[in-house]
């Protein structure tokens, strides 16, 4: 191949739009190089995201792309990925061996939040992360039973710190792990945001590249400390296409954005329920709510979920469909999510340290 070949081979490349980052190849979130025999050129990929199971369809798509220059041999692809850490900003104590702290958020609960949580930290697992969930609803937790592992304790091995539970190969922290879970948690503020910080600081994470926090409803005490206390790398809102829900959607986002919290993007769960009898397709909570949603904070729509009976059922069982089916159409509609936040938050500008403010609440006299 001439080098003329391989300048329009290089050019042709860096037209090729990544599907997770929504940027050309070459850009934030992914780099390639061209070498090996001119003749038969290599394309050495390298991701800011896991790409284990997508991998092989990346290399599809630009095998395809490539096609269009008819070229005597066609490249061949490898892909890899090195999920960088975010910086943390002035004066935050970065999270011991954890790369990258991603909230899961809604206005409102009901709307499938912890459900759409768990399977995201399950598809990036099998993209081949190293991912753990932090249960942060104190008042309802959710993960234990989502996980399979209700009834389970913590153990610790140096007497100070938990060791985080495991399934499907996530690690897992929860408060229910802690209590009964027929108990109530009747605590005021500052007892949940001082138990969500040993839950968070006082856990043995090891290694991850992702902790996925599992957020309360709303924008009260635990928004607030996770926000100013803990590097998040970005946050990623789950509403339904309502109206109501969206309104209570917009608070989070205004919430987030107020502290400077990245926004990955938004995911409308239930968005259409289909007849299992029949295959009538009824948008039962509105239609294009997470669309119009995105398009006014200009943050991208990471995917849509549909309302289906297998998932409930398959979370309750505690095998969430990421791994009850991983081949089957939700399963690859998470991955789908989960690849469109990773690549989101790997072409973000990695330093944040002078985006975010002192909040102070006043007493009004």
């Amino acid at each position: 191949m001439s080098q003329a070949a391989l300048a329009t081979l290089q050019k042709h490349l860096g037209e090729f739009i990544v599907p997770q980052t929504a940027l050309p190849l070459g850009e934030s979130g992914s780099t390639f190089a061209i070498g090996g025999d001119p003749a038969a050129p290599q394309v050495s990929i390298q991701l800011g995201f896991p790409a284990a199971r997508s991998g092989p369809d990346l290399v599809a798509a630009l095998t395809a792309h490539c096609d269009a220059l008819d070229l005597p041999v066609p490249p061949e692809f490898s892909v890899t990925w090195s999920i960088q850490p975010h910086s943390v900003r002035h004066g935050m104590k970065p999270l011991e061996g954890i790369s990258n702290v991603i909230a899961i958020a809604s206005g409102k609960g009901g709307v499938g939040k912890s459900t759409v949580a768990v399977n995201l930290c399950l598809a990036l697992a099998q993209e081949g992360a190293s991912v753990g969930i932090l249960d942060a609803d104190i008042y309802g937790p959710s993960q234990p039973r989502m996980l399979g592992l209700s009834g389970e304790r913590p153990t610790t091995e140096d007497g100070k710190t938990l060791e985080p539970l495991q399934a499907h190969g996530v690690k897992a922290m929860s408060i229910g792990f802690l209590v009964d879970d027929r108990q109530p948690m009747v605590w005021r503020g500052p007892m949940v945001t001082s138990a969500l910080n040993q839950l968070l600081t006082d856990t043995h994470w090891g290694e991850l590249d992702y902790l996925l926090v599992d957020m309360p409803p709303g924008t009260g005490d635990i928004q607030l400390t996770l926000s100013q206390r803990v590097p998040v790398s970005g946050v990623i809102i789950v509403t339904t296409p309502q109206e109501i829900a969206l309104a209570d959607a917009r608070k989070g986002l205004e919430m987030f954005r107020k502290v400077n919290v990245p926004i990955l993007g938004i995911v409308e769960n239930m968005s259409i329920h289909v007849c299992s009898s029949c295959g009538h397709e009824d948008p039962i909570f509105g239609q294009a709510g997470g669309e119009r949603l995105a398009a006014e904070y200009e943050v991208p729509l990471l995917g849509e979920l549909p309302l289906n009976r297998l998932i409930g059922e398959q979370t309750d069982q505690g095998t969430p469909s990421v791994v009850a089916e991983p081949d089957g159409a939700i399963a690859r509609a998470y991955r789908r999510i989960a690849l469109r936040a990773a690549g989101q938050l790997a072409a973000t500008a990695k330093d944040y340290s002078n985006l975010f403010p002192t909040i102070t609440v006043e007493e009004g006299g």
